[in-house]
């Protein structure tokens, strides 16, 4: 029999994981014929590290995610630089820019998301590219037009307070820009932190030489001046970048006549409308998930490699219970679950020092860990997520838990690479548990480099960096 002709529009962090999954169920390529189509004239690369390049603590070939010969070498045939203009659903066929088609048996969609730009006057010039001085937070080539931008002690606008909007932020700070912040809420982050968190959060990053302009909006953007606010301030800036969101890229879903909401709409088995046109990543949108973090992206690829392969018929993606990290040097925050909840039924814990940086929020149902907040205290932060992942009862000793001083019992999370349970997930994005670290030591990969290459640990957000060390080292001494 001849292998299924698969084809995946989108060569980012879900189109590039999902063809490494592939390629672990079907090695030879027997099943699969593998086609990836990418509009970016890049290979691909770690978004989630994009701020760091913005810092210059890692540059753009540090973050990529396949070798350059990865395609060639695993028989995928690897389109750069071109973009889809159409889809032929009943032909089943996949036309392309360079003027060349694809058919297809099976089409993935893969397209992410693109930065959304407010509406406010100045930012975009007459023909509708962005102004002068402008530029968004999305991609290789902005990070390399915000480093062309950014001087030291140059003033420098972040329209927005968000995940992505305070990574930049960060970022443009270390490599001594000054930095301000314009946010149109009240305080930052607030999807993922409550007022209180947001506001012990703006106070370390002041520490850090940021400032704020929150719950304010840039009314005009003059090029070689700066922002206008809506309530008539100035704020100076030679260069604005913009942080204000993203928006799943569904044009050519729509285009095709495929089912769309905020994303392309998708069931558990990753189906969209047309049972042979698949999504994934921040394009698609299913129930049981947020858009915009890598660690969904990369689950829902290994369940689509399942079904596309035919290793798993059976497999579907339920959703994935999200924990949420700032990437900024000097701040270590995690945001997971209910962070909101206020409701009777809830246990709620909070433990508030601005003055030291330490935020500790910790929601609670029937004795189980739902939704936490965690700043500047990353003992209780592993804790927590370790509590909330395997949805154990948590210590009865609420506030040593909020301190990361827990001591350690049946079920409860330990302080030791020793006394971590082997079913512990160490890193999140990959799904990674000590017990498969473990294994690959035990296999031959006896670094931190070794074991990333081999459990792909540390290659997501890299927030797990340090517990992989821990266990490195504990298994270096055993």
């Amino acid at each position: 029999m001849s292998a299924r002709r698969v084809v995946v529009v989108g060569y980012g962090m879900a189109g590039a994981r999902l063809a490494e999954e592939i390629r672990r169920r079907d090695r030879t390529g027997e099943r699969v014929a593998l086609t990836v189509i990418g509009a970016e004239p890049h290979a691909a690369y770690n978004r989630v590290l994009l701020s760091a390049v913005v810092a210059g603590t890692m540059d753009a070939d540090a973050i990529r995610l396949q070798d350059a010969d990865w395609a060639e070498r695993t028989g995928i045939d690897l389109r750069l630089g071109v973009a889809v203009t159409a889809v032929d659903r009943d032909e089943r066929r996949v036309r392309l820019s360079d003027g060349s088609a694809v058919d297809y048996d099976a089409l993935v969609l893969a397209t992410g998301s693109t930065a959304w730009v407010p509406p406010t006057e100045g930012l975009r010039a007459e023909d509708g590219a962005l102004a002068e001085g402008v530029a968004c937070f999305r991609d290789l080539d902005d990070c390399a037009a915000i480093v062309g931008r950014a001087r030291p002690g140059a003033p420098v606008a972040v329209l927005g307070g968000g995940l992505l909007g305070l990574e930049a932020a960060r970022g443009l700070a270390g490599r001594g820009a000054l930095v301000t912040v314009v946010h149109p809420v009240g305080h930052l982050m607030e999807r993922q932190l409550d007022p209180g968190a947001g506001a012990v959060l703006a106070r370390t990053l002041a520490g850090l030489g940021i400032e704020f302009r929150l719950g304010r909006l840039a009314a005009r953007y003059v090029p070689g001046d700066g922002l206008k606010l809506d309530d008539g301030a100035h704020v100076p800036a030679d260069l604005v970048v913009v942080s204000a969101g993203v928006r799943a890229e569904t044009t050519l879903a729509e285009a095709m006549g495929l089912e769309c909401d905020r994303g392309v709409l998708v069931d558990d088995a990753l189906r969209t409308s047309d049972p042979r046109v698949h999504a994934i990543g921040d394009c698609a949108q299913h129930p049981g998930t947020v858009s915009g973090l890598v660690q969904p992206a990369w689950e829902q690829a290994e369940v689509l490699a399942d079904l596309l392969t035919g290793a798993a018929p059976a497999a579907r993606y339920r959703g994935t219970p999200v924990v949420t990290r700032l990437k900024a040097r000097g701040v270590d925050l995690a945001a997971l679950g209910e962070v909101h909840a206020e409701d009777a039924d809830a246990e709620i814990l909070c433990l508030q020092d601005a003055t030291r940086g330490r935020y500790a929020k910790l929601v609670l149902r029937e004795d189980r860990v739902t939704g936490a907040i965690l700043l500047g205290v990353p003992d209780a932060a592993a804790a927590v997520t370790q509590l909330y992942d395997a949805k154990t009862p948590a210590p009865s000793d609420r506030l040593a838990l909020l301190l990361g001083r827990a001591l350690p019992a049946a079920g409860a999370p330990a302080h030791s690479p020793a006394d971590l349970p082997a079913t512990a997930v160490v890193c999140r994005c990959n799904t990674v548990s000590k017990g498969q670290l473990v294994k690959a030591w035990r296999g031959g990969a006896c670094s931190v480099a070794d074991l990333a290459a081999t459990t792909r640990a540390t290659t997501g957000c890299g927030g797990c960096a340090e517990a992989v060390r821990g266990i490195a080292d504990w298994l270096a001494k055993a």
